[in-house]
């Protein structure tokens, strides 16, 4: 069953130049007699530190931590629900209580100058980056690890519900709020459970995929996303070695099909007829799908090809634990979906406004297909992530906005989000823009996010959709609420 490899699979030079030690404490919480740690985690707010920190607390750890929004009053509920799970929150000035903390985790995202860092230096501190933490936790137990540039968020919380729901009680650490899991206190983002049943996101854009050896590891696809696609490949090359028991690749993808040769444990899915899975009798409606696997029908409230796609890989990974498929569709059924994927904010006199999560090309593209059956016109605003993405594909989003858009339909999109730290302002979304319109698509640079909004109410027509795409930014989700208020 292995392909595992014996090499060392932690490369340094894959990530951030933050000097860390390599091995974190023992994160085990739950055993009898296992020591309870303090972490403290700088930068709490995102959303793969936020489920970890979760989790942890879950277990019986001291946790707390700092962001840079904190005192900002951005995203207030998800401070507010880390807060009321008994995590001790601070602002990112140096004014943490971290003298008793026995490890200070880090996102990829803090600089070495960050008033925390420096506290922790000063104070002797252990700091352990959130990818090797993750990965200490996740090793030692039953795995199941995420992997592709595109669809592993909804995948990865297919499986966990799939998985909760016939029992097996996995522990969920995920990059994006399932709506199921989303209730009291709770983010949505993760779920600790009682088995050694442990999901994650194994995340290439860091190259911090290679840190995770998965029982089982799924390759959703492959394409240009902060690597090129031969660094992806390799990087995924080295996760498919590491899989232990079996390996399950999206046969649609002729990158990922390139691996099922090489790996005797691999199984394929898909939309054809090639694949292990394979869909069969698809059937799109707005927000919804059918199709057979195997003479079972299934059915999910998500749009488009790629979430059927989704959805296939899901249900290999729940087979291959031996769970029925009376029981695998009827989660499917009742799954709610992920916030900010597809995500219906409300509609008005037949205007829908949706919020997603697409960030690079093949999402964009993906984004403006599904919802193209449930209107007659897309009214797009994109809001570029950061200015090394938008430098790094900018070809890629230009040639994904030329082929996406009809003529009818428009797009607009505010200067690129700035997260803060030492980011190099190189680009502006202009610059992307003006070759689309060249085109001779509808598109328009509006500078300010909110001067959209007025542009955007002289254009509107019954049975518009306004998607609004873009990642990172927690701030967007409002935004998609106040034109819902101006409609």
């Amino acid at each position: 069953m292995g392909n595992r490899t014996n090499q060392n699979i932690f490369q340094p030079s894959l990530y951030t130049p933050l000097p860390v030690r390599s091995e974190p404490p023992s994160v085990k919480g739950k055993e009898k007699g296992t020591k309870r740690l303090s972490y403290h985690f700088v930068g709490v707010g995102g959303i793969g530190m936020s489920a970890i920190a979760q989790v942890l607390k879950e277990q019986g750890h001291t946790v707390s931590g700092s962001d840079r929004n904190y005192d900002k009053h951005i995203t207030p509920y998800l401070f507010s629900k880390l807060i009321s799970q008994g995590i001790s929150l601070y602002n990112q000035d140096g004014s943490c209580s971290i003298e008793d903390a026995d490890c200070i985790v880090v996102s990829s995202a803090i600089e070495e100058d960050n008033p925390d860092i420096k506290k922790a230096r000063l104070l002797n501190k252990m700091i352990t980056k959130r990818a090797d933490l993750l990965a200490m936790m996740f090793n030692g137990n039953y795995g199941i690890a995420v992997g592709g540039t595109n669809g592993k968020t909804t995948v990865s919380c297919l499986v966990a519900y799939i998985l909760d729901y016939a029992g097996l009680s996995p522990t969920a650490i995920l990059g994006g709020c399932m709506r199921n899991y989303i209730r009291g206190n709770y983010l949505g983002n993760a779920k600790t459970g009682t088995s050694d049943i442990t999901i994650i996101e194994a995340d290439e854009s860091d190259g911090s995929i290679v840190l995770y050896t998965p029982r089982i590891g799924i390759i959703t696809n492959i394409s240009k996303d902060h690597k090129s696609i031969e660094e992806l490949c390799k990087v995924f090359e080295i996760f498919s070695q590491n899989t232990s028991e079996l390996l399950i690749l999206n046969a649609d993808c002729p990158y990922v099909r390139g691996f099922h040769p090489k790996y005797k444990n691999s199984i394929t899915y898909g939309l054809n007829n090639r694949a292990t899975i394979c869909a069969k009798n698809i059937i799109y409606k707005p927000f919804q799908s059918t199709f057979q696997v195997n003479n079972t029908a299934f059915e999910i409230h998500l749009p488009g090809p790629y979430n059927v796609s989704n959805a296939l890989a899901a249900i290999a990974v729940a087979r291959s634990l031996r769970i029925a498929d009376d029981t695998i569709a009827v989660a499917l059924r009742e799954f709610k979906g992920v916030q900010r994927r597809m995500d219906v904010i409300g509609e008005v006199s037949g205007v829908k406004v949706i919020d997603d999560y697409a960030h690079n090309p093949e999402k964009v593209k993906a984004a403006i297909h599904a919802v193209k059956s449930c209107c007659t016109r897309v009214i797009a605003i994109f809001q570029l992530h950061g200015y090394a993405p938008a430098k790094f594909m900018k070809d890629e989003f230009i040639d994904a906005f030329i082929e996406a858009l009809s003529p009818h339909d428009i797009l607009y999109m505010p200067e690129i989000y700035y997260a803060g730290g030492t980011a190099v302002k190189n680009i502006s979304s202009a610059d992307i823009i003006t070759p689309i319109k060249e085109a001779g698509k509808h598109a328009f640079f509006i500078e300010k996010r909110d001067d959209i909004i007025p542009e955007l109410m002289k254009h509107i027509h019954a049975n518009d959709c306004i998607l609004v795409m873009g990642a990172r930014d927690y701030t967007l989700t409002e935004f998609c609420q106040k034109i819902l208020q101006s409609l």
